[in-house]
């Protein structure tokens, strides 16, 4: 059987039999499982498409597995405080995690943590990236939802306190999920809220869009790709899909059922948790706490496969099937630093400071054992070793031998000579 080009990835509050499992979304075959803890809810992520990270549910500490590998847990990373939701950028370069009411964001190639975002005022309940990994949302159980400009966030100038870009306001109770659509800084954000709306805001200002009312506290959200319409799962087991092609549509609406795409899949016995939609908009998968991760056909509001669980179910997501996920021989291509736990790793004993340049060198060129300058002396003591005919030989090999050597010093020189250049005009750069 080959391997499938989507996958199911799903989590449960038990962990009896793992704690989280692949599954086949077309024929609902287990083809992975990972072993260790189990996750709490909205913290369960992939990061680089190589490793699984998901934060143990109740603890202070993320379990991380090589995607690959698995029923071994790999690595865990001690956070400062219990994990209430955790994501990672798409592009794998950051890391997100929500401690009571901070944010925390992490660099991944160096581990080391970049700063500690307190503007909500209770417990952080969701945090979700834009698809270009430009923008970030979070929400909270100070019922705001907050949009960050990750550039923003990431600056150098230490003495500015990030703001975020937007403050989404309009929830008079705790936020319960976020959904990033994609066109990155164009996108839209629908958020869920126990004040029983599903509000859609515009990233780009920040104005709410659609608000809908419904009869029963909402716990989950999405939107299929195309956004032809929004899945809202209720806290009475209820799915309701809301058209966003309604040519009656309002600022402002009541949910009610209707030919113009507004209906509702029947089918969990309590909370709906987790929903999410398949690349080509025909799939939608529900994960409940009545233990089941459910398949439905959008187009005949149908449940066409019933995946059961040992617990409440706190993550389902179909997913691209990593490159190597189904190649027990791979290995990252980078592995995975020590995650730091304060702002300042140098001066807590941690590892290196944030306050140099740190040049990373892909695998194959890496070369701990030698510098240019070490390099370049060698070369000069078998330039001087040109008459050892053990060495060269003799005749017209010497000077071709000689001329190769002489011009890869010069190479070395102008590249010394570069990097010093290039350190002076940063270490004069005027603040």
């Amino acid at each position: 059987m080959s391997a499938p080009m989507e996958v199911v990835l799903s989590a449960d509050s038990a962990g009896q039999l793992w704690n989280c499992a692949v599954f086949d979304p077309h024929t609902g075959t287990n083809l992975l499982s990972y072993r260790g803890g189990n996750s709490s809810a909205r913290s369960l992520t992939v990061l680089s498409g190589e490793y699984i990270l998901g934060a143990q549910l109740g603890k202070n500490f993320i379990n991380v597995w090589e995607i690959q590998r698995k029923d071994q847990l790999q690595q865990k990373i001690v956070c400062p405080g219990i994990v209430t939701c955790l994501t990672a950028s798409p592009n794998g370069l950051y890391v997100l995690a929500g401690i009571a009411e901070a944010i925390y964001l992490w660099e991944v190639s160096t581990g080391n943590l970049l700063v500690i975002l307190n503007r909500h005022y209770q417990d952080l309940s969701c945090l979700r990236f834009t698809d270009d990994s430009s923008h970030f949302v979070s929400g909270g159980k100070d019922n705001l939802a907050l949009v960050w400009n990750l550039a923003s966030v990431v600056q150098l100038d230490s003495s500015r306190t990030p703001e975020p870009r937007h403050v989404l306001s309009r929830h008079t109770l705790p936020i319960t999920d976020i959904h990033c659509g994609l066109m990155g800084p164009q996108a839209r954000v629908a958020t869920a809220s126990i004040d029983q709306t599903v509000k859609l805001w515009e990233i780009s200002s920040g104005e709410m869009l659609l608000s809908v009312l419904f009869d029963v506290s909402i716990m989950s959200v999405t939107l299929d790709p195309c956004e032809y319409f929004v899945f809202c799962g209720g806290s009475d087991g209820s799915i309701f899909q809301v058209s966003l092609c309604s040519t009656t549509l309002s600022r402002d609406k009541t949910f009610q059922s209707d030919s113009e795409g507004n209906q509702v899949f029947k089918g969990h016995r309590n909370l709906v948790m987790c929903l999410s939609v398949s690349m080509d908009g025909t799939l939608l998968l529900s994960g409940s706490h009545d233990e089941t991760v459910r398949m439905w056909d959008i187009q005949s509001k149908q449940c066409i496969r019933c995946i059961n669980h040992k617990g409440q179910v706190t993550n389902a997501v179909i997913i691209p099937a990593p490159a190597n996920m189904f190649l027990p021989d791979s290995r990252p291509a980078v592995p995975l630093p020590r995650f730091s736990r304060h702002l300042n790793p140098s001066e807590q004993g941690e590892g290196t400071g944030t306050g140099g340049a740190c040049l990373r060198l892909g695998n194959n060129c890496q070369d701990p054992e030698e510098t240019y300058l070490e390099k370049a002396d060698r070369l000069h003591s078998l330039m001087c070793a040109v008459t050892d005919k053990s060495v060269f030989g003799d005749g017209e090999n010497t000077k071709v031998r000689v001329s190769e050597l002489e011009e890869e010093v010069r190479t070395l020189k102008k590249i010394n000579k570069d990097l010093y250049e290039f350190s002076t005009q940063l270490l004069t750069k005027p603040n």
